[in-house]
């Protein structure tokens, strides 16, 4: 177990504490920010979640430039940054900030690329997360800490930017969901 892969567990590690934070009935009290209001649990959750989100580029980076990429890592990376995006959207529906819909077509896509993953793995492939795969769970992670926050500082200016960045991660996580399947066809025309 090398330094990356420990740094890929620690993020999966910190999901329950992010969503304690963003869904226990706990009171830490408002923040006002112009005239918006933010649960300060909110504000505790979204650090976390961009903590977590940030030692997606740390283990990756430290992979590479120490050359410890391995194949579990390979597995592990996409699969942390699944769990604690899902998780993420999931509560933001409970919360009623995020619209079933988006994050259905968002997990379902997840669910299916993994399928994909285990198809190509059950044939000795390990396919590492391509740039359009890293540009869509960025745009996700940006679309779901802009919602966590309640689109601060973007709803004193009435620019619903988080609105926008989650249309921006949909577009990408369908784009990139189709792309994987399409490089990665031969999957079923191979398979028993």
């Amino acid at each position: 177990m090398n330094i990356p892969n420990q740094i890929t567990i620690a993020r999966m590690l910190l999901i329950p504490f992010f969503l304690i934070f963003l869904l226990a009935p706990i009171d830490l009290g408002m923040i006002q920010i112009g005239t918006e209001q933010l649960p300060m649990t909110h504000v505790v959750a979204a650090l976390i979640f961009i903590i977590a989100s940030t030692t997606d580029w740390v283990d990756g980076y430290y992979a590479r430039k120490y050359g410890l990429v391995t194949n579990l890592g390979k597995f592990l990376d996409p699969l942390a940054d699944k769990l604690l995006v899902s998780a993420a959207l999931i509560a933001l529906v409970q919360l009623e900030l995020a619209p079933a819909w988006m994050v259905i077509v968002i997990i379902s896509r997840e669910f299916a690329v993994t399928g994909l993953r285990l198809v190509l793995a059950g044939e000795g492939e390990v396919v590492a997360a391509n740039m359009l795969g890293k540009i869509k769970t960025w745009t996700q992670i940006i679309a779901i800490a802009a919602l966590l926050l309640h689109n601060i500082p973007f709803s004193l200016l009435s620019f619903p930017f988080a609105d926008i960045s989650l249309w921006i991660a949909l577009i990408f996580t369908i784009w990139s969901g189709w792309d994987y399947f399409a490089k990665n066809k031969h999957a079923f025309r191979h398979s028993k």
